[in-house]
């Protein structure tokens, strides 16, 4: 009996985890490969040194691990969620009081959930560690693919050779590698080598540092909810126009913080850290109450300011050999909460499209003689063709979406014509469904659309707005209003002074 094809995985993250349990789920001999040591084990020190931004699960992440084919995985990993059902804006008065101003995301009630990066990786590892057809190599870092004869060659990080100090090298054989192994994936660096692949870096001028807002000490007995010093079910925002201060809620209690700020005024703090107190209570008013001072310079000083990297590609694949999934892919800035949702989409297409072929193949093609006679790779060529091709552009749009929703985060959530538009379109969500409106933001986290389409949508909204805007504003009614208040403005004017003497 003719073996099951092979699948080698470069990267263990959650994204890399999940498509190793959709191909296991499959039938297929899958190899799951990662350059750290196990990830389950506490101390494992992130590639970016810094526990990371915590992640945000929506629909598309939902979906696809609902989809896995493991039905204990959507729910144990989503015990231990926060649900976040808005943003909380954090400023000072004109009469300088602190104020929090709830903007919910979505009319409907729907909420997206803070998780912990550690707990998905920990659960998604420990599903496939119990599969008879999946290996997990720890220690393993890629050096060298060739994708036309299907070979890899890794180093043992763990096996130091005693002839000249150096990691044992080993070589192994694929039938497919998925590339999940971050922005700075080593499989598509090999992968270019081979497909005429066009590339694109660019880093934003905005440097990020963590810190950590613990929670509450509670008294014995006390409601394990009062362990949060803030709102539990909010994503909070102290927004400055050019950066920001954001802290996401942990299941214990605690608050995992990021400060975006440019890499200029990084520099300038870096130089004088005594002045970051002044500097919160400056641009981040209530900060410095929740956060003393000290802690606030002990993790800037302690913990690294990291750039944010976008990058674009395309195609994904080579042949019926390779393919690159997730940040490997598509790394974005985290102002949408999509990167890990993204992935995890990825890898739901990627084996849906795979599937789709698999069936036709064996079904539909009238060139065959029997199912038996199908060839695998034939199948892989044509699906993972078609997944470049329907994936990139997708994977392009929430790319600069990304981009786009931090300026909305840091500045635009403050003003009135964003607001406003938020509200006209949340009312037509609501109130007329049929005419299908929803915010951008909605269609983006409470829906499986394609970005692409999320923004052909928002964007005739828009348009639809301005139109409906313009017509009202040069309408008889609006014009006669306009003119009479012209006309006795002066009298107007006069009597508003009188009312408020």
């Amino acid at each position: 009996m003719k073996s099951p094809p092979k699948i080698a995985i470069v990267g263990a993250g959650p994204v890399g985890s999940l498509a190793a349990l959709y191909a296991a789920q499959r039938g297929f001999e899958v190899e799951l490969y990662e350059l750290r040591p196990d990830l389950r084990n506490p101390g494992i020190i992130p590639l970016n040194f810094t526990r990371s931004i915590n992640l945000a699960v929506s629909e598309r992440g939902i979906k696809a691990m609902r989809d896995s084919g493991n039905s204990d995985l959507l729910k144990h990993v989503m015990r231990a969620t926060v649900p976040m059902r808005g943003r909380m804006i954090h400023g000072r008065g004109p009469l300088g009081d602190l104020y929090e101003h709830s903007q919910d995301y979505d009319a409907k009630g729907r909420a997206i959930y803070a998780i912990d990066r550690a707990g998905l990786n920990e659960r998604l590892l420990d599903i496939l560690d119990a599969m008879p057809n999946v290996k997990l190599l720890f220690n393993h870092k890629l050096t060298g693919a060739d994708f036309r004869t299907q070979k890899a060659w890794f180093e043992r990080k763990d096996r130091i050779s005693p002839d000249n100090g150096r990691p044992q090298e080993i070589e192994i054989s694929f039938d497919l590698m998925i590339g999940a192994d971050g922005a700075h994936s080593a499989v598509r660096y090999h992968m270019m080598k081979f497909s005429r692949m066009d590339y694109q870096q660019e880093y934003i001028d905005t440097l990020w540092c963590e810190f950590y807002l613990p929670p509450r000490k509670l008294s014995e007995g006390e409601d394990r909810e009062n362990a949060f010093c803030i709102s539990p079910n909010h994503l909070h925002i102290w927004p400055g126009q050019d950066f920001m201060f954001i802290a996401i809620p942990s299941e214990d209690g605690s608050f995992t913080c990021t400060l975006f700020l440019p890499s200029g005024q990084f520099a300038m703090l870096e130089r004088d850290t005594a002045a970051l107190p002044s500097f919160f209570d400056q641009h981040f008013p209530g900060v410095t109450d929740l956060i003393p001072a000290a802690d606030l310079i002990k993790s800037f000083e302690t913990n690294p300011h990291l750039p944010l990297i976008s990058i674009k590609c395309r195609p994904y694949h080579y042949a019926a050999s390779g393919v690159v999934i997730g940040d490997a892919a598509h790394a974005m800035v985290p102002f949408y909460g999509q990167g890990m949702n993204a992935g995890m989409e990825d890898v739901r297409v990627l084996f849906s499209i795979m599937d789709k072929h698999a069936i036709l193949d064996e079904t539909n093609d009238p060139t065959q003689e029997s199912p038996a006679a199908v060839d695998p790779a034939s199948q892989r060529l044509r699906a993972l063709a078609e997944y470049s091709k329907v994936r990139a552009p997708d994977a392009h749009a929430i790319n600069d979406l990304a981009l786009q929703n931090y300026v909305e985060m840091r500045s635009s959530v403050l003003s009135y014509r964003y607001r406003l538009r938020k509200y006209l379109e949340e009312f037509m969500s609501v109130n007329l469904p049929s005419w299908g409106w929803q915010t951008k933001y909605a269609r983006v986290s409470f829906s499986n659309e394609g970005y692409r389409e999320v923004i052909r949508r928002s964007e005739y909204q828009g348009k639809v707005l301005l139109r409906a805007f313009l017509a009202l504003a040069v309408s008889p009614v609006v014009l006669g209003g306009a003119a009479v208040v012209y006309r006795y403005r002066r009298y107007l004017r006069e009597s508003l002074r009188t009312m408020l003497a």
